[in-house]
């Protein structure tokens, strides 16, 4: 495949980078700053991190945790994983948010994304084995409430449920409902109000929508089209406006995008899961720059192993093993390294609109700790391969 003509490799201090090396624009650069966590079952360890987010009030960092689930037994187990750990800004462990348990507003059945009420602070976290959004307070670890209702696991599919999720200006708050191929908009009673989206390849279509971050500034939509392996942008009234990204290892391309988020300035940060990488775009679909290389045999585990590919796990700065939640704040991006069992901190460093940058193309059961929410392409495309 032809290359961009516009980019040029450079070695960025743990991670590689391709930067935009022309005069007249400075493209985003992300650096490793630090990490958070270590892969484990004891509290502040983590295994299979997905949601992830920055509290504003505190500086805290906040990290759903994993699901215990023995398949041999086919055993729930509650006290493994199932919570959301709390970590201060330089990434000491603080506590732990959420119980194991089954059943509608009884506790945490997997925690997937999380996000915080613009309005009154609240923690939202998405919660895929009981099917619901569970609300806590951020401060007490108290439960407030859960809502909500997501397709459930169908033939072939290997995740469902509640994917990505964030607030509009109003306060309500989208949800991906990954295996039903379209997002759910709740109002601030916690009532379904609207849906949008189908399956498909169309605008507007998706096939396992995943990520989704809606900008403060214009109220654009932004989704990871995990299947198509593509990146749409809807206007505030969910009109499509654009798409870019196809299928591939290539700058620009992606192999099943998970987390996304957008900054002060439209730029969007994509975690391209099983690239093992982190992409940068304009907002308009512009790559600004690529950060993160694969640890070696990276993929899941074989089933019967712990939830690390390796053991002990390569935690090697900017190395990755499935790049999956992904939040930026304050110029700081928050990525969940899956099989490492950690969040990798990078700075967002020279953030200028480029205005001459190449443009790209126009879980499951792992053994004794089992995850439904890293989606491989078992969950449709291998059904008719």
């Amino acid at each position: 495949m032809k290359l961009v003509a516009n980019l040029s490799l450079a070695l960025a201090s743990a991670g590689f980078m391709f930067l935009a090396a022309t005069a007249e624009a400075k493209a985003i650069s992300l650096t490793y700053d630090k990490s958070i966590g270590e892969p484990g079952f004891a509290p502040g360890q983590l295994f299979v991190p997905q949601g992830v987010g920055e509290r504003d009030a505190t500086g805290n960092i906040y990290v759903s945790n994993g699901r215990g689930y023995d398949p041999t037994t086919d055993t729930f187990l509650p006290n493994v994983g199932n919570r959301v750990d709390v970590f201060s800004p330089d990434g000491e462990y603080l506590r732990a948010i959420g119980t194991g348990a089954q059943g509608k507003g009884a506790g945490l059945d997997e925690p997937a994304d999380l996000k915080f009420d613009p309005i009154t602070g609240n923690l939202y976290v998405g919660d895929v084995f009981n099917s619901e959004i569970d609300v806590y307070n951020p401060d007490s670890g108290e439960f407030v409430t859960s809502f909500g209702s997501f397709s459930g696991q169908g033939a072939g599919d290997i995740f469902f449920g509640p994917g990505g999720m964030d607030f509009d200006k109003q306060g309500n708050l989208h949800v991906t409902d990954f295996s039903g191929d379209v997002v759910k908009v709740y109002g601030r009673d916690g009532e379904l109000v609207k849906t949008y989206g189908s399956l498909g390849t169309e605008p507007g279509q998706f096939d396992g929508p995943a990520g989704i971050a809606i900008s403060n500034t214009t109220g654009n939509i932004y989704l990871n089209d995990q299947f198509n392996n593509r990146i749409q942008v809807l206007d505030s009234e969910q009109n499509f406006l654009y798409a870019f990204g196809t299928e591939g290892t290539a700058p620009g391309q992606f192999n099943e995008p998970i987390g996304i988020d957008v900054d002060e300035q439209d730029n969007i940060y994509v975690a391209d899961s099983q690239n093992n990488r982190v992409q940068v775009f304009d907002k308009d679909g512009n790559l600004l720059t690529i950060f993160g290389e694969a640890v070696e045999n990276a993929g899941p585990p074989a089933p019967g192993e712990l939830p690390f590919a390796t053991n002990p796990a390569d935690l090697e700065p900017g190395k990755f093993n499935w790049s999956g939640g992904l939040s930026y704040n304050d110029n700081k991006l928050y990525v969940g390294d899956f099989f490492t069992g950690r969040v990798q901190v990078l700075n967002v460093e020279g953030k200028k609109v480029a205005t001459k940058v190449p443009e790209p193309a126009t879980l499951f059961g792992f053994g004794v700790f089992a995850l439904g929410a890293a989606a491989t392409k078992l969950k449709k495309n291998k059904q008719s391969a």
